[in-house]
C-alpha cells in the first residue's frame, strides 16, 4: 500500500442488502477494503431509503464503527440510547456496542461508514 490513496463514490456500484435485520433494503457501495493492509477494515456509502433501517445489532470487540451522516434525518440507537441525526452528525460505536439506524424522513439518508480495528487492551 503506498503512503496515501484516493478513493472516490463517484461512478461506485451500489447493491441491495437488509442490513442485520433491518426493516427494507438499503444501497451500500464499499469503495475500500482494508483486508491485512490497514487497520481501516472498510469505507462504505450507504443509502437508507424513507422507511428502512439498518437493524439493532452488537458488535465483536475488535473494531469501532464510524457514521457520518452526509443527508438526510434518522433516529440512531446507540448502547440503549435513541436520538436524532442529521448531516454533519458523526457517531461512533465502540466496540462490543449495539447499534441500529433509521430513516425517519421523506427522503434518502446517506451515510458514510467506516470501520477500523479497535486497539488492543494492554496485558495485565
Amino acid at each position: 500500500m503506498s503512503a496515501g490513496q484516493r478513493f472516490s463514490f463517484a461512478g461506485q456500484g451500489f447493491h441491495a442488502e437488509v442490513a442485520h435485520g433491518g426493516r427494507g433494503p438499503i444501497l451500500t457501495s464499499r469503495v475500500f477494503q482494508g483486508r491485512d493492509v490497514s487497520h481501516c477494515r472498510f469505507v462504505d456509502l450507504s443509502v437508507v431509503p424513507p422507511g428502512s433501517e439498518i437493524g439493532a445489532h452488537t458488535h465483536d470487540h475488535d473494531n469501532h464503527e464510524l457514521y457520518v451522516i452526509v443527508a438526510g434525518r434518522g433516529l440512531m440507537e446507540l448502547d440503549g440510547e435513541v436520538f436524532e441525526v442529521g448531516p454533519g452528525d458523526v457517531v461512533m460505536n465502540r466496540p462490543g456496542g449495539t447499534h441500529g439506524l433509521k430513516n425517519v424522513s421523506g427522503t434518502e439518508l446517506r451515510l458514510v461508514v467506516v470501520e477500523v480495528a479497535a486497539k488492543a487492551a494492554a496485558p495485565g
